[in-house]
């Protein structure tokens, strides 16, 4: 009788050790150091080209070995090139996050006309890039905001998605998200299959609902422009622990300010803020 409680006690506490020593080696383990430098331009190779679209397609980048990109949910990197004897910037959210390990990925559009953007379709993998940050005022936390509603445009869904996978995939978050995703032609909808399987999977935490200006027949969603009463059916209404974010063409966005206005949210600064009612990024 002893001699079994003696064991027992013997492997509880071998137990209890593992235990105490995993938790250690969790803790104690060094944490990733950031890639990005907000004040100096550094070259990332492109790895990959993930084509998603005739005209869009997924950059990946490779990060230095041991590091992660460091970018806080909802911010932004900056990207320059000499284009035409200028040096042309943009500003474009990695779709990706430290989570990913040894990568950031870039969701772009490319146009004809574009600098930047018709730069990126002409990379070939190995090319080398010139990108700082972290930039921004958005820094997404799971306290920002009880409810938070989404009006996207085209590849303004990209800061929109930094923030919908932060959020499910946090198992402490309760944020509820609803978001409106506008674009011309169903081909243009962006990762429509991944948002799909959001909703699908968190129907009590985030909803999707598109427009579309050319829908297809048998269309479900909205047709023609997001109009102040889609606002008002798709997104919560104005409150105190409610704030709306924005991203598109600036047309759009005007269009998008004046509904939220009418509807009687805050109107947004020139140059929005973390805690302004209604952000635009």
């Amino acid at each position: 009788m002893t001699s079994t409680y003696l064991e027992n006690q013997t492997l509880v506490g071998a137990a209890i050790g593992l235990i105490v020593l995993i938790v250690a080696l969790v803790v104690l383990q060094p944490k990733s150091k950031p890639a990005l430098d907000p004040a100096n331009w550094q070259k990332y190779k492109l790895i990959d080209k993930i084509v998603i679209s005739p005209n869009t397609a997924i950059y990946r980048f490779a990060l230095p070995r041991g590091k992660i990109l460091g970018l806080p949910i909802g911010q932004h990197v900056s990207v320059s090139a000499m284009i035409g004897g200028k040096l042309i910037q943009r500003s474009y959210t990695p779709t990706s996050s430290d989570d990913d390990k040894g990568f950031f990925d870039l969701l772009i559009k490319s146009y004809p006309t574009g600098n930047i953007s018709k730069y990126f379709g002409e990379l070939k993998v190995g090319d080398l890039v010139d990108i700082k940050g972290p930039k921004g005022q958005m820094k997404y936390t799971p306290d920002l905001a009880k409810n938070i509603g989404m009006i996207a445009g085209g590849t303004g869904i990209t800061p929109m998605l930094q923030i919908i996978r932060a959020a499910l995939k946090n198992p402490l978050d309760l944020t509820k998200m609803s978001l409106i995703y506008a674009n011309v032609n169903p081909e243009d909808i962006l990762l429509k299959a991944e948002l799909d399987k959001l909703a699908a999977a968190n129907p009590d935490r985030f909803k999707v609902y598109y427009v579309l200006n050319n829908p297809p027949e048998k269309w479900d969603g909205g047709a023609g422009f997001v109009t102040t009463d889609i606002i008002k059916d798709k997104i919560v209404a104005p409150a105190a622990d409610t704030k709306v974010v924005l991203c598109g063409p600036p047309p759009m966005m005007t269009a998008m300010k004046k509904s939220l206005a009418d509807l009687g949210y805050e109107a947004p600064r020139t140059i929005s803020k973390l805690h302004d009612q209604v952000f635009l990024f």
